[in-house]
C-alpha cells in the first residue's frame, strides 16, 4: 500500500508557575507523556528561546533533571503538572 503508519500524537497540558507567580498552561503534542525533564525542555524552548539555544545549563550531567532545576532556580519557573488534554 505504501502508507507509513504515523505514531499518534497526544496533546498534553503542562501547567506551571511563571516568574511572576502566575499559573499558566501550555499545550504540546507528544507521542507519550513527557517526563518532567522533557516538559522543562519544552517550556524553556517556548518561554526562553534564546536560553534554550545557548543551553547555559551548568548542571547537565551532574544532577538529576538539570533543566527542571535550572528553570526553577535561575528563571523562577516551576512545573506543577503534566496531564493529557481531554
Amino acid at each position: 500500500m505504501g502508507f507509513i503508519e504515523e505514531a499518534l500524537m497526544q496533546t498534553w497540558n503542562i501547567t506551571f508557575v511563571d516568574d511572576h507567580g502566575v499559573q499558566s498552561v501550555e499545550q504540546f503534542a507528544c507521542t507519550e507523556k513527557p517526563s518532567l525533564e522533557d516538559a522543562a525542555h519544552l517550556i524553556r524552548a517556548k518561554l526562553l528561546p534564546v536560553a534554550a539555544e545557548l543551553d547555559l545549563n551548568d548542571l547537565d550531567g551532574r544532577t538529576d533533571e538539570p533543566t527542571v532545576k535550572s528553570l526553577k532556580y535561575q528563571n523562577s519557573i516551576q512545573i506543577l503538572s503534566i496531564t493529557p488534554v481531554a
